[in-house]
Parts: C-alpha cells; structure tokens; sequence
C-alpha cells in the first residue's frame, strides 16, 4: 500500500518524534538546507567559469609568475614525469603529496657546419633540445633548513634520455622527469642556475654545443 501510495503520488511521510530518532542522525532545517545548496551551486557555477589562474592562492600566482618570468617563443612548457615507485618512512606522518611546478623546455636549431651545408634560413634544420629550466614549488616543507636536491641517471633502455630526480624531504614526494641525456653547461654565464629561494627550486641549465667536424 505504502508503493501504490507513493507511485500514484498521494504519499505522505509519517511525522517522526524527535525521541525516536536514531543517534548519528544529522537534522537540517529545510530553508537553511535549500539557502546552503543555492549558495554551493552558485559558487560551483562561478569556480567552473573561472580561469585555473583565479582559483589559485596569491602564494602560487607569486610562484607561476616567476616562473614563467623571460619565456620566449623558443620555449614550451615541460611536464613529461617519471613514474617514482617509492615508500617514504615518514608517510605514517604525514601525507605525501606531489609538489607543483612549472617548468619549461628550451629548442632551437643548430647551426653546425653539417646543418649549414644542408639547410638554410628558408629550409631550416629541425629543432633541437637545447636545455630546460625547473621551477619546483616547497611552500610547506617540514625542514626548511635542508635544500632540494637533484639527481640524474642514464636510462637504462635508451642511453639518449635520463631521469633527472628531485628530492626535498616531508611532505613531499620525490618527483622525476625524462630529459635529453647530453652534457651540461654549469657556467653561470650560459644560464646556469640551481637555488632554493621563496619555496621554490630552480634549475636551469642548457646543453653544451660541439663544432661539427668532418
């Protein structure tokens, strides 16, 4: 009876007493509860139309501006990550989380005496990796006392490529991404950089060039 009741529409809900509601059982006031869902779907409503940039904290606007600070059009944003299969002792601690970053990778065309003999300012060379710059975001590490660190390993399947690690401590996860495996530049003057300044990590660096010799 109480189907039929409800599928034809004529159901009325039997008044409950207060004293015999089971315990855990959360009461809403039925204007407070409809004022609380307008007001979430408005707010829903105008996340949804904001920019990714709109929701972020004036924390990490500070950041993505300086780390988008002299990017060029021989420059793109870089984001290929390494898997890192890792257990971290301090995790029965805090929860790790990934950090953010923003990083950027740097091409250009090699005008060695090979890719001059064969191409030209109308047909020029393909592009090349030419170095990267990393902006890694540590605004709550637990030590701030100890600096990020870096490291870097040849991939085992493809010599050409490595796994450039980054390492700060909790509660950061480590975080890893694929490169081009060539030598370094660590002269200040070809733009090297690796400091840890307002939270942020930075290392910039770009590939030592050779002269094409026949």
């Amino acid at each position: 009876p109480v189907l039929e009741s409800y599928e034809s529409g004529r159901y009325s809900p039997v008044l409950i007493r207060y004293s015999k509601v089971e315990p855990g059982v959360i009461l809403l006031d039925p204007v407070e509860d409809a004022d609380r869902l307008e007001f979430m779907q408005k707010r829903l409503s105008k996340q949804g139309s904001a920019s990714g940039m709109d929701l972020l904290s004036e924390e990490e606007k500070a950041f993505h501006k300086i780390a988008k600070k002299g990017m060029d059009s021989d420059e793109a944003v870089f984001s290929v990550e390494h898997n890192v299969d890792k257990a971290y002792t301090w995790s029965d601690k805090y929860r790790p989380r990934k950090p953010r970053y923003f990083n950027r990778v740097h091409t250009g065309f090699e005008w060695n005496k090979y890719n001059q003999t064969h191409y030209d300012m109308d047909n020029p060379p393909p592009k090349i990796v030419q170095g990267y710059k990393f902006n890694i975001f540590y605004p709550d590490l637990i030590d701030k006392t100890k600096t990020p660190e870096y490291s870097l390993s040849v991939c085992d399947d493809n010599k050409d490529f490595a796994i450039l690690r980054f390492k700060a401590g909790p509660p950061y996860e480590d975080i890893a991404f694929k490169i081009v495996n060539k030598e370094w530049e660590y002269s200040y003057k070809r733009g090297f950089r690796c400091q840890f300044h307002n939270n942020i990590f930075q290392l910039y660096f770009h590939f030592k060039r050779y002269r094409y010799r026949r």
